[in-house]
């Protein structure tokens, strides 16, 4: 069974940093792009970077030169760092990952279960 599992968040007080991972596990012939979502009550969940295999990324211009995105493709594993963090980056974080299962076949969409990052003095 292919998921993929999130960890690190928690609470920090505005100014402090967390990073998060997600690793996939199973049966995974090849991971495409890896991303980073949130989503914070009461709003839809928005795009907060995205990484491709060869190490392209991409943010959201409210995230811009707080938080990196990487990943280690040895360790099926994507990262994200985040630095100066503010009580409105307060959200349900969730990876996201396009997988292939079996060669030759299409790309399949999976979400991680999301971990909670709250910033709050």
């Amino acid at each position: 069974q292919v998921q993929l599992v999130e960890s690190g968040g928690g609470s920090v007080q505005p100014g402090g940093s967390l990073r998060l991972s997600c690793t996939a596990s199973g049966s995974i012939f090849s991971i495409y792009g890896m991303a980073w979502y949130r989503q914070a009550p009461g709003k839809q969940r928005e795009l907060v970077a995205t990484i491709t295999s060869g190490g392209s990324t991409n943010y959201a211009d409210s995230v811009k030169d707080r938080i990196t995105i990487s990943r280690d493709n040895a360790k099926n594993t994507v990262y994200l760092q985040m630095n100066s963090l503010k009580p409105e980056d307060t959200a349900v974080y969730y990876c996201n990952a396009l997988l292939i299962l079996t060669p030759g076949t299409m790309t399949r969409n999976y979400w991680g279960q999301g971990t909670q990052v709250t910033v709050s003095s």
